[in-house]
């Protein structure tokens, strides 16, 4: 009996740490606004502009801008030369990270959704820090 009372009281907490752990509208804004301006930088190949929206721990991983630009046009494609994009749902993600889903159309014609990260700053500003891919089936352009 007191097992089955903590487990409900467990979940009960979960519940309202989930619910408290969300996405403000002004959060939502600043993400888009953020992964905009890098995804514009990537095509103008500004690698200082689009590193400059890198989390430390990013920065910490590729050291330099050219570094980081070199590791985007070998890795991800999609977002460093996308034919679109649209924003879907921002979230608390698996490990607890803000982050903000989109749909990118890549350079080769295939859609993927892209999950970033988003890291803030001891002086409140946001970062990115990841960017996952994942082409979506059915949904080529």
């Amino acid at each position: 009996m007191l097992r089955s009372v903590l487990m409900i009281v467990l979940l009960g907490f979960l519940s309202v740490t989930a619910f408290t752990q969300s996405i403000s509208e002004t959060e939502k804004t600043e993400f888009q606004r953020i992964i905009t301006a890098q995804i514009s930088a990537f095509r103008a190949d500004d690698g200082q502009t689009a590193y400059g929206y890198a989390a430390p721990v990013v920065r910490n991983i590729f050291p330099t801008p050219e570094i980081f630009m070199s590791m985007v046009k070998r890795g991800y494609g999609p977002v460093y030369r996308p034919q679109s994009f649209s924003f879907t749902e921002a979230l608390i993600d698996a490990t607890g990270r803000p982050a903000q889903k989109m749909l990118v159309v890549g350079p080769d014609g295939k859609t993927y959704e892209a999950l970033y990260s988003m890291e803030k700053q001891p002086d409140g500003t946001w970062r990115i820090s990841g960017c996952t891919l994942l082409e979506v089936p059915g949904l080529d352009a």
